[in-house]
């Protein structure tokens, strides 16, 4: 009999890479895979929709849609639930709460993606997004089978240290000391997430890193001294406090001309802020918007570009300890990778070499010089830009045996855990 497989996120599909590669990769393997997330945002909707499309043939797909124009009543009395909960929460702190109250103060939809997700017998949930750790947990506590999570960030100190974000960061806490020992694995989007949550917690999860399969085709190595740098940065939301600020202002003290490309949502007021500081200290820079995309073409709309930027900061923690797919698309589509020196980002640049150009988060001095060479020394950013792809080829992608094979190894001993457990005589 196949085995089983339910995939749970409190996301969009086009909005988590990490699950929607596992879903993949396990239904490739020959696993009967469900997948169930949440829907809230139109653009991302319909992304979702096309990827479902496309993979009608190897997984099934159910959506919790919880956007507000689908049923106001239904958003509204989720809101209201979310509120009360996040109300007692505060009042009288997470630790002296029953998990009941704090599973509903952190993500909106529970009780209906617990029971979505239980709604079919499975043999295995595997849970992702830090709002979805205790859905799966509880889901599967409720269909009597294992559940394993992936802890993609470090969702303890993912929040600022406001009174809201202290409040987040401390629903994460409860819920992680809560559901992670009793996972039958444990998955994390770096080895540095990897290892704070073991010294936190004393569990021990398996680094699996934000690559993405190789593409088909390999990468140009084009570069055009003519038209200047082309600079590329993406995320799902364009805003403040993600260094793009140092950016423009490293491109105007290089005096270099430059394109800077930024995908993502944005709100206007900050698009239109990000101008008239190029315009102040850029004169040569040009900024581009373009609007987020599919996972399946971030590679394809990179290739575009000479330079990709991944320009974390260290607070919170979590932004200094994350490893985002950001870097590991940019080496798939063969671009140069400018790193912030973080303690996350900073053994994969080690690994680059050539490829990578690492700095101190705020030393535009230092990413102005790096800029001002690259511009001029058109051969340098060749060379650069065929070792990232050398790299991703050689180790950065998903298809290697530490990437999508400890994530099959890592089911299969779960699974196995499970049928042995079934065979085994009582005593």
């Amino acid at each position: 009999m196949t085995n089983r497989i339910c995939i749970v996120i409190d996301a969009h599909l086009s909005t988590c890479p990490r699950m929607l590669k596992a879903a993949d990769s396990l239904a490739g393997a020959g696993y009967a895979v469900r997948v169930v997330s949440t829907s809230t945002a139109p653009w991302a909707t319909r992304t979702d929709q096309e990827i479902a499309r496309d993979r009608a043939d190897s997984w099934r797909w159910h959506v919790v849609d919880q956007a507000r124009e689908s049923d106001r009543l239904r958003w509204a009395a989720a809101g209201a639930r979310m509120r009360a909960a996040s109300a007692a929460s505060r009042a009288f702190g997470p630790n002296r709460l029953p998990m009941s109250l704090i599973a509903p103060a952190q993500c909106r939809p529970f009780p209906t993606l617990v029971r979505a997700t239980a709604a079919e017998p499975v043999d295995l949930v595997y849970g992702g997004t830090g709002r979805g750790l205790a859905a799966a947990a509880a889901a599967a506590r409720r269909l009597g089978v294992p559940y394993a999570l992936d802890l993609e960030d470090f969702h303890s100190a993912e929040s600022e240290a406001t009174p809201d974000g202290r409040l987040r960061n401390a629903l994460a806490a409860r819920i992680e000391r809560v559901v992670l020992p009793g996972a039958a694995f444990l998955t994390a989007g770096s080895a540095a997430i990897a290892d704070a949550y073991e010294s936190t917690y004393g569990v021990q999860p398996i680094p699996i890193n934000n690559t993405f399969p190789l593409p088909s085709q390999a990468p140009t190595f084009d570069v055009d001294s003519a038209t200047g740098l082309r600079l590329y940065w993406f995320s799902q939301t364009i805003g403040p406090g993600r260094g793009l600020e140092d950016a423009i202002r490293a491109v105007g003290l290089a005096g270099v001309t430059a394109t800077l490309t930024l995908r993502g949502g944005v709100a206007s007021a900050y698009l239109r802020t990000l101008r008239e500081l190029a315009s102040a200290v850029a004169p040569r820079a040009t900024l581009v918007h373009q609007e987020p995309t599919s996972p399946d073409a971030m590679i394809d709309v990179a290739r575009a570009h000479d330079i990709g930027l991944a320009l974390e900061l260290r607070t919170p923690l979590n932004r200094d300890l994350c490893l985002t797919n950001k870097a590991f698309t940019y080496l798939l589509a063969g671009l140069a990778v400018i790193f912030t020196d973080t303690t996350g980002q900073r053994r994969l640049a080690h690994d680059l070499g050539p490829a990578a150009f690492t700095f101190a988060q705020g030393d535009v001095r230092a990413l102005a010089e790096r800029l001002a060479f690259w511009a001029s020394n058109p051969d340098a950013l060749r060379a650069a830009r065929a070792a990232a792809w050398s790299a991703a080829r050689r180790r950065w992608h998903w298809e290697h045996d530490e990437e999508r094979g400890a994530l099959l190894r890592a089911v299969e001993r779960a699974l196995h855990v499970r049928d042995d457990t079934r065979s085994a005589p009582a005593a």
